[in-house]
């Protein structure tokens, strides 16, 4: 047994001696990783040509954003989202009791990297005033600055930045520009270098950074739905830690954003997202690697990359569908209990309303902004979940004047607005034919239609 144990750790220690990979190691099929030099002409000594540490870096930023937005500062706050020079403080993840982290600077992972310039470009519909993406997270980022937790307009900002920054950024860059655009054959070609003096291909590189947005660990097809999930809450060091050195290196042991929310559905059992995904990105690189720095022809070899994007793109939709589908769940049940709530259960009660309806909101919106115009359903979407959440008094954002401030009114009533809530679910079910339907409430939705009889503003969908 000491024979087989000094066996591998000398396996272990030529392979990452050979491959450098993000310090991991042991190469395993079913890892995104290492992958060897296929570049013609290429002279260096690069080993290794799989590269997104700064998607890596921009989750890193994301995280330390929706950490700063408790804390009143729109200059911190705008800092991770621009950018900025120096030694910026990885605020989150961060090392807990039994889960440390490798490093603690954003700039360890990979320096100069920002949210703001890779943030979707066009106007999004699902808010007033007709804004861009970047203008939209601007205004919420300062009026975070001024009341994280707005009770009087039932906002709370860190769900709204954190959920919505998901899918204009990693969400939109993965599935409208890497693996779309930089898919086709006269864009970032398989035959030359990414840009000038590196070690990857064009179509290598723009894949591995559709992975990195993804937000999968390397090893993730190793690992079960509820490992990867522990792995994401800082619980399981022994699953994240691959490499055995005793600490989790972000960029490659980590799971982040969507991949997160994939294995939170996937451990009920009812869907395998995050296997699906993962697999289909391990399976297209493997199909790239293969094309030994050739171009990657029409046909076959196309037609099957083609058939792994496809995989990536439909189930990411599917995972912020579900998302929403789980969120409107929680705002209807919180609904329900604001009806009957005791005076001392109000602010706790409140407080929970005005979180699920951010993160209702927020992946609503990430839903808009993929490579599929959804439509009708943006619509649909938009309408039923409004521009703020309902008050007690039943008034919700319905606009902001020119000074920036909310403009409030009555559009429907309380029951009306939980009837919305149910909708949403069955709308999520119709159009993107989700599986795993957490806080699936459904059940209800006959008998609260039928009290509300044949109201107009219930069918503002």
């Amino acid at each position: 047994m000491k024979y087989l144990n000094l066996k591998n750790k000398l396996l272990t220690s030529f392979v990452v001696a050979s491959f450098g990979f993000f310090g991991i190691a042991q190469a395993n099929d079913d890892v995104y990783g290492p992958f060897p030099v296929t570049l013609k002409g290429y002279s260096g000594e690069c080993t290794n040509t799989v590269s997104y540490s700064g998607q890596i870096a921009r989750h890193a930023q994301h995280d330390s954003l929706k950490a700063a937005s408790t804390k009143g500062s729109y200059d911190d706050m705008n800092a991770y989202y621009i950018g900025a020079d120096g030694d910026q403080a990885l605020l989150a993840p961060s090392s807990k009791d039994g889960f440390p982290i490798k490093q603690t600077l954003v700039n360890e992972i990979s320096s100069g990297k920002n949210l703001s310039g890779k943030t979707y470009k066009g106007t999004i519909s699902a808010w007033p005033n007709n804004m861009t993406a970047s203008e939209v997270i601007d205004f919420w980022m300062m009026k975070a600055a001024e009341n994280p937790k707005d009770v009087s307009v039932g906002m709370n900002y860190q769900q709204l930045l954190s959920k919505f920054i998901m899918g204009a950024v990693f969400y939109n860059q993965a599935v409208d520009n890497y693996l779309d655009e930089k898919m086709r054959a006269d864009t970032k070609p398989n035959d030359k270098p990414y840009k000038d003096g590196a070690c990857y291909t064009g179509k290598e590189h723009s894949w591995d950074e559709a992975f990195g947005y993804w937000g999968a660990a390397a090893h993730s097809l190793l690992l079960s739905a509820e490992e990867n999930y522990n792995v994401a809450k800082r619980k399981d060091l022994a699953a994240a830690d691959y490499n055995g050195d005793g600490v989790v290196d972000l960029k490659s042991e980590y799971v982040f954003a969507h991949a997160y929310y994939a294995s939170s559905f996937d451990k009920g059992g009812k869907t395998t997202y995050m296997a699906d995904i993962t697999r289909a990105f391990l399976d297209g690189r493997k199909l790239i690697t293969a094309a030994n720095g050739e171009k990657i022809p029409f046909g076959s070899p196309q037609a099957r990359l083609k058939e792994h994007v496809n995989t990536i793109s439909t189930n990411w939709e599917k995972v912020i569908a579900e998302s929403v589908f789980k969120y409107a769940g929680s705002t209807y049940k919180s609904l329900v209990a604001l009806e009957d709530v005791s005076n001392d259960d109000l602010s706790k009660e409140f407080s929970n309303y005005m979180k699920y309806w951010g993160e209702l909101k927020g992946f609503s919106m990430a839903l808009q902004v993929g490579k599929n115009n959804i439509g009708e359903t943006e619509t649909q979407l938009n309408r039923m979940i409004g521009f703020g959440p309902m008050l007690m008094d039943e008034t919700q954002i319905v606009g902001i004047d020119v000074n920036g401030n909310y403009v409030m009114d009555k559009v429907y009533s309380m029951h009306e607005a939980k009837l919305h809530m149910l909708k949403i679910q069955k709308l999520m079910i119709d159009k993107f034919g989700i599986k795993a339907k957490s806080n699936d409430m459904l059940a209800d939705m006959a008998d609260l239609a039928s009290k509300l009889g044949s109201s107009e503003s219930a069918e503002n969908d």
